[in-house]
């Protein structure tokens, strides 16, 4: 008598484990692990809809029925509670945006803690503190299940085009399983340690990120200041040594004054109140961080708190042109 109703996933995911060597794709197996997906909002509805498309069963749970319209009309079931949906899937992803949002699906009652058994595969993408994430794993080991940490680095727009990138840390095996899941809407993945290391380095990306948009809005000052339009300043930064593929990215909406959101200011300062976090912890520098998450605060306290976080190129008003010296600007001309 099966006494157990998740025995036969038990047997489904030991065979697919036994298909997969460490650091490798999975095997054929893979294609009947059972999704679950918790948070279908602007990164995780496509998300989902790529790895519904790869031909995995996959249910979501998405209190909002616009959020995830989408999804289920391209084949999604939708679960009521955490309990059903860990009953009908064998990996389970979460989106989110906050670490209290995660703290609660994970700790509060019939949370993830109570729900997921040595069956599972937990995999979170979003970007949390490293603090939560620590706790998070604690209390999973102590369940036995396997706890993949996956924040990925892109926009809306990459996630639709299942190009964004994947930073992983955990189990290495339980990497190599879910592996062609996370193919499905990331190009690159990288492994980089058993623990919190995916966190951090996630958090080590958006100073950067961060700090490229804020130094951008100073840069393109200090152009107009001497009677650049932005055209031509985006025109030849992107070509010289500091062009980079974010600014590629960035450049016809800058050109184009178009600030819709695909990463917003308010989820910045988020994200920086994680990174100043860690810096104080470590006694390390965070006097550029500091005054880059300073300036995303005084943009939402201006109302831009909704729009794209490169608003602030235009966050102030342009210095006073003045006459440009002559041949300063070879090969530009001025009308």
């Amino acid at each position: 008598m099966n006494i157990f109703p998740g025995d036969d996933l038990v047997k489904r995911r030991q065979a697919v484990l036994q298909k997969t060597q460490p650091g490798m794709p999975a095997g054929p197996g893979a294609a009947d692990m059972r999704i679950g997906w918790i948070g279908i909002g602007k990164m995780g509805s496509p998300m989902a809809r790529a790895v519904l498309s790869a031909g995995y069963a996959v249910t979501v749970l998405e209190p909002l029925i616009e959020n995830r319209a989408s999804t289920v009309a391209a084949g999604a079931g939708v679960a009521d509670s955490i309990e059903e949906l860990a009953a009908r899937s064998d990996v389970i992803l979460t989106t989110v945006a906050q670490d209290d949002v995660l703290h609660d699906l994970v700790f509060g009652d019939g949370g993830l803690a109570q729900h997921l058994a040595s069956r599972h595969v937990f995999v979170d993408v979003s970007t949390v503190s490293p603090r939560l994430s620590a706790e998070i794993g604690d209390v999973l080991a102590a369940r036995a299940v396997d706890y993949l940490r996956a924040p990925v680095s892109g926009s809306t727009a990459t996630a639709q085009s299942a190009q964004l990138t994947a930073m992983v840390s955990g189990p290495k095996r339980a990497w190599a399983l879910v592996k062609p899941v996370l193919a499905c809407f990331a190009a690159r993945q990288f492994w980089v340690g058993e623990r919190e290391e995916a966190r951090y380095l996630k958090l080590a990306i958006n100073v950067l990120v961060g700090g490229t948009s804020a130094l951008l809005a100073e840069a393109l000052a200090v152009g107009r200041a001497g009677g650049l339009p932005v055209s031509v300043l985006m025109d030849v930064i992107c070509q010289s040594a500091v062009g980079s593929p974010l600014l590629a990215y960035k450049h016809q909406a800058i050109v184009g004054n178009d600030f819709d959101p695909s990463f917003s200011i308010s989820q910045m300062i988020k994200d920086f109140e994680l990174i100043c976090e860690v810096v104080r912890q470590t006694d390390g520098p965070a006097e550029l961080s500091e005054a880059v998450r300073r300036r995303f605060e005084a943009a939402r306290r201006r109302g831009l708190g909704d729009r794209d976080y490169f608003v602030v190129t235009r966050d102030h008003e342009p210095a006073e042109p003045v006459d440009p010296v002559p041949g300063s600007f070879p090969g530009i001309e001025f009308g």
